[in-house]
């Protein structure tokens, strides 16, 4: 581990109004520095789970050069998937759980694989509506930016 990383937490959540239906991510950056900054975006027809994968897409996007990052998400799915190396088992697999099923989301696997590349990345998994500040903040800009009126379409999503 690189210690002479800059460090940065961010927080992220992902909500979907009804599942399938229209979708949002939120996110946190805080850095150091007491600089925070925060992004969120929605789509017309998507699942949470793309939305929970896609929130830590963008926030490590969001950096500009490598860091020593710790991702707080109330999602499991993404936790485990990268955390255990579940995520690497199905890209290694051609994107398959096991030989009869094909893994779920592999757009985004395999970007968010790529982008966690880039960085020292740690994913930490906090319980969802239990009060913390930040995870209760990117609850909010997930679920505001799922309701807005001009919602992108998430053209990965299979229907």
């Amino acid at each position: 581990m690189n210690n002479d990383l800059p460090q940065v937490q961010i927080y992220t959540d992902g909500s979907c109004l009804n599942n399938p239906g229209p979708g949002g991510y939120g996110v946190v950056i805080l850095d150091n520095q007491n600089h925070r900054q925060e992004l969120s975006g929605g789509f017309r027809k998507t699942t949470n789970n793309r939305m929970e994968i896609l929130a830590v897409i963008m926030g490590l996007k969001a950096l500009t050069k490598p860091h020593q990052v710790t991702i707080y998400t109330d999602s499991q799915y993404v936790v485990n998937a990268m955390m255990k190396g579940w995520a690497k088992k199905w890209q290694i697999n051609n994107w398959k759980r096991n030989p009869r099923e094909k893994a779920k989301n592999p757009d985004l696997w395999q970007e968010l694989l790529r982008l966690s590349n880039q960085h020292q990345v740690n994913f930490t998994w906090v319980r969802g509506h239990s009060g913390n500040k930040e995870n209760e903040r990117c609850d909010r800009l997930a679920f505001s930016a799922a309701q807005n009126d001009s919602l992108q379409e998430d053209v990965n999503y299979e229907y």
